[in-house]
């Protein structure tokens, strides 16, 4: 026959594994799922894997983008569920001129593309002489230090360098590494409704919107982020690059 004081010290440890589990259980859960729910719908890191977008981002940086920038589309979500089930932008808000943002690439929707929005929708968008020209009005852009480029030889390069200053007053520099590359005299773009037109800021060496066969006009609901901050950064021979780690994207 078992003791009143031994029954109840057994209901105690029952009650108390119960509720152990019923607290351990969901924290569990949370902390499992935290980094998929962070990355789905707050922040998603990527790697810049080409130089495009130099100087702004560099090979080797890695970099986080806001999902939240711009609403969520079935590709902010992992594996991109089929357009049926999420059919519209959810939370739609719109890309400013000079964003640098995350894009599924329109040929190929498994792919991430990175460059930077400088034609909205309506707009007209040419390159005259390698001058971004936005509605038939030249973008404002001053010369500015070289940049110092170092190949995979070792060697230094010195690439031209520009200030571009867009009509709303976003800033950036530009590279310029060829005078009258094949992409600085193109035709008039007219970007279609609900599309946006996308530069790399290395405007000799970006496959973007110019190139109508790889990238052309970006619907808006490709768009997965604005990027925010390199949270870091490699170079040549694995050098960590701590001048560029925590630096804010512009």
């Amino acid at each position: 026959m078992t003791s009143a004081p031994a029954q109840a010290t057994r209901q105690r440890g029952v009650l108390g594994t119960f509720i152990l589990v019923i607290v351990l259980v969901p924290l569990l859960i949370v902390l499992l799922a935290s980094p998929l729910l962070i990355r789905t719908f707050l922040f998603q890191p990527f790697n810049t894997p080409s130089g495009s977008l130099k100087p702004t981002l560099l090979v080797g940086d890695y970099f986080f983008a806001a999902k939240f920038s711009y609403g969520y589309t079935r590709y902010s979500f992992p594996f991109s569920p089929p357009l049926a089930l999420i059919s519209e932008r959810i939370f739609a808000s719109e890309p400013e001129r000079g964003d640098v943002v995350v894009f599924r690439l329109p040929k190929d929707p498994s792919t991430d593309y990175v460059k930077r929005v400088v034609g909205l929708p309506g707009e007209r968008i040419q390159m005259i002489n390698g001058v971004l020209q936005i509605n038939g009005i030249a973008v404002r852009r001053e010369r500015i230090e070289d940049f110092v480029d170092t190949e995979d030889s070792g060697r230094q390069v010195r690439i031209k360098q520009w200030r571009e200053t867009l009509p709303n007053g976003v800033s950036h520099p530009t590279l310029d590494m060829i005078d009258n590359g094949f992409y600085d005299n193109t035709k008039e773009y007219r970007v279609p409704a609900g599309h946006y037109f996308m530069l790399g800021d290395n405007r000799d060496n970006s496959t973007d919107s110019r190139v109508e066969s790889a990238v052309g006009y970006v619907p808006a609901e490709n768009l997965i982020g604005r990027v925010q901050i390199i949270f870091w950064s490699i170079g040549e021979g694995g050098r960590i690059r701590s001048d560029r780690i925590g630096m804010k994207v512009r």
